[in-house]
């Protein structure tokens, strides 16, 4: 399968299955489109045959006939460079990976992640938190030092062979119960050594507790910090207030610019959420960007249809441009020395993830599992609550094995929806819990998160591109 599309000014194709991207001129491109077009993208090179090539060549001498310096030799020249990529495997390669879907739902489930709930509280009142203001849908609670504990047990015991675990510290707000995360981290610590483990912790935080001791310890002992704010302050402010209406903007941001300044090198991201109210939501990245901020992310709301702030159907033309503008607009102060990453338009051509990581994706239910702050398992953070989903406890183990199973088949190949999709590997099917949410069923498919997904991986191999071009010129 290919992939053929024109982006700020490059032609760029995709190789779906090899993963390569070819950034080509106008001949080759429509000579590209027009093998697609003829027979497929799925076909055995001798199905490519003479006369095939030569109606296309003719074709394209017609199209480009007011161009002298096109002529035929020139075309037959191209046609062979597109064979001899064809031969190569890195155009319209063929899909090596759909059997081993089939097996997946034979496979273990090897744990190598857990997402501690230590609070089912929240000193904020996010209107769009999915976890009903951090309780989950059920009684605040603060998850014991004892079921934290045992949590990091469980899963060194269900890790069998991985060396490298990770847990990430979650909510409500973690840092209402910050006494037992640093125990649990000292724990866990204790145990690298004695089970030939290495934990890699992250938090997950409002801000609104953050001081130096937190600050100073999580510079020390966490792999990455996730720092919660939706952009400019009347956009965070509408959706992230406290209990009494008070937005936390101004409370927040000088502590989270003083967290970044000390955490130096230290990976941290901003993480917003984009509403049906700010579908301008470029202008929150920029903001971010302009604060000093240099890790961000901003993702789209997921959200009852009825609910004032879900993104709608005619938002959608908006959110693509505003995607297509970052990219530029990322380019552009790149070149000027105060570039920033965008967490969905970093893409690794050279190695990422591997193939398995691309089909199944981010192992909920299977590889990755959330722990309530009573012990409860869940396949992700956004099930935790929903009876149906909820796999045992980490006392008493895994005893639904029909909802671990249904996991299993979270891939890519799972969707039909997805099969003639050439973003496929890069989003692995997409997010069982938002499928779940919008469409009643794990292997369901959000439809708006497709299409924002599709811009993303298209602007993303377009900045690629255009870097190797700067690097290039450099040269």
């Amino acid at each position: 399968m290919v992939h053929c599309y024109k982006k700020n000014g490059y032609n760029i194709i995709l190789d779906v299955n090899s993963g390569t991207v070819h950034e080509v001129d106008d001949v080759a491109y429509d000579m590209i489109e027009a093998i697609k077009n003829k027979v497929g993208d799925d076909f055995a090179l001798d199905q490519l045959s003479v006369q095939i090539c030569e109606d296309i060549i003719h074709d394209i001498l017609l199209k480009y006939s007011d161009m002298p310096d096109i002529d035929e030799a020139e075309l037959k020249e191209t046609m062979d460079d597109i064979v001899e990529l064809i031969n190569a495997e890195q155009l319209f390669s063929k899909d090596i990976f759909e059997n081993m879907s089939i097996d997946f739902k034979k496979r273990q489930s090897v744990l190598k992640a857990l997402c501690l709930h230590v609070a089912h509280d929240c000193n904020l009142s996010c209107t769009y938190c999915f976890a009903g203001e951090g309780e989950y849908h059920g009684p605040r609670g603060l998850m014991s030092y004892e079921t934290g504990k045992r949590a990091l047990d469980f899963l060194i015991e269900n890790s069998s062979t991985r060396h490298n675990l990770e847990v990430d510290f979650f909510g409500g707000e973690p840092l209402m119960n910050w006494d037992v995360v640093k125990k649990l981290v000292a724990y866990g610590r204790a145990q690298e050594e004695k089970y030939n483990k290495k934990f890699r912790f992250t938090v997950t935080t409002n801000g609104v507790l953050l001081d130096d001791e937190i600050i100073d310890f999580c510079n020390r002992e966490m792999g990455n910090v996730v720092l919660s704010l939706d952009g400019r302050k009347a956009v965070n402010d509408r959706m992230r207030s406290s209990r009494n209406g008070k937005g936390s903007y101004d409370l927040i941001v000088p502590k989270f610019k003083h967290f970044v300044e000390k955490r130096g090198d230290g990976e941290y991201y901003m993480r917003g959420t984009y509403t049906h109210y700010n579908t301008d939501f470029l202008q929150d990245i920029l903001h971010m960007a302009d604060l000093g901020f240099k890790e961000l992310s901003i993702e789209p709301v997921v959200a009852p249809p009825e609910a004032d702030y879900a993104l709608r159907e005619e938002d959608l033309p908006t959110i693509l441009e505003q995607y297509d503008e970052l990219a530029k607009e990322m380019l552009k102060r790149e070149e000027e020395g105060r570039g920033f990453t965008f967490y969905h338009y970093m893409i690794d051509l050279e190695g990422g993830p591997c193939v398995v990581k691309r089909v199944s994706g981010c192992g909920v239910g299977t590889e990755y599992m959330a722990v309530t702050a009573n012990g409860d398992l869940y396949p992700c953070h956004q099930f935790a609550g929903e009876e149906k989903y909820k796999l045992g406890n980490v006392f008493t183990g895994v005893d639904n094995q029909q909802a671990c199973d249904e996991f299993k088949l979270c891939n890519v190949y799972a969707h039909p929806e997805c099969k003639d999709c050439f973003a496929k590997m890069y989003c692995s099917g997409g997010c069982a819990a938002n499928a779940s949410h919008t469409t009643g069923s794990v292997t369901g498919v959000y439809q708006m998160g497709c299409e924002i997904h599709r811009c993303r991986i298209e602007n993303a191999l377009m900045m690629q591109v255009a870097r190797t071009h700067r690097e290039e010129d450099e040269i």
